[in-house]
């Protein structure tokens, strides 16, 4: 452990981006509220908040511009604010689950917890391609928390492991 940070435990993070000295904050969990947060790094002081709504699982979110875009899990909608203000400027809707978001400098790029990432008009949402992803075995399920890193989609690749039926 290089260093440690002060974090809000009721904060259920879901989507994180830290840009110029901040973490913007994705939250959600079921039946509980979910909120878009600012947050100062150091000291974990709330610097921001707006609630999103009990009915919605806040996750993904990307920085586009001057613009926050959180997806929600199941209810799929998309929140566009206002960086600064936190302002609602619209919403967004598609076809599938949101889980997480990132983008390449030309397009936004989804997952929804499926082999797929999708990529999306920035300005529309609109789906302006696809990609499956693979490996030796065949699709990758359940992608998430993307990161475009150097030209590349980096994701984490959630595993559901069973108990075992005898003890090792």
């Amino acid at each position: 452990i290089i260093n440690s940070y002060p974090h809000d435990p009721n904060a259920f993070t879901q989507g994180l981006i830290f840009v110029d000295g901040v973490l913007y904050e994705s939250t959600g969990i079921k039946r509980t509220q979910s909120s878009l947060r600012k947050v100062d790094l150091a000291s974990g002081e709330l610097l921001q908040f707006k609630e999103v709504g009990s009915e919605y699982f806040g996750e993904g979110l990307v920085l586009w511009q001057d613009r926050l875009i959180q997806l929600t899990w199941q209810n799929r909608v998309a929140f566009v604010y206002d960086r600064e203000s936190f302002e609602l400027l619209e919403t967004w809707s598609y076809e599938t689950e949101g889980w997480g978001i990132t983008h390449n400098g030309r397009c936004l790029i989804m997952s929804d917890g499926s082999s797929q990432l999708y990529f999306r008009d920035p300005e529309t949402f609109a789906e302006v391609g696809r990609v499956t992803v693979q490996d030796q075995n065949g699709p990758v399920q359940l992608l998430n928390e993307l990161e475009f890193i150097n030209g590349e989609v980096w994701a984490l690749a959630l595993i559901h492991i069973s108990e075992p039926t005898r003890p090792y």
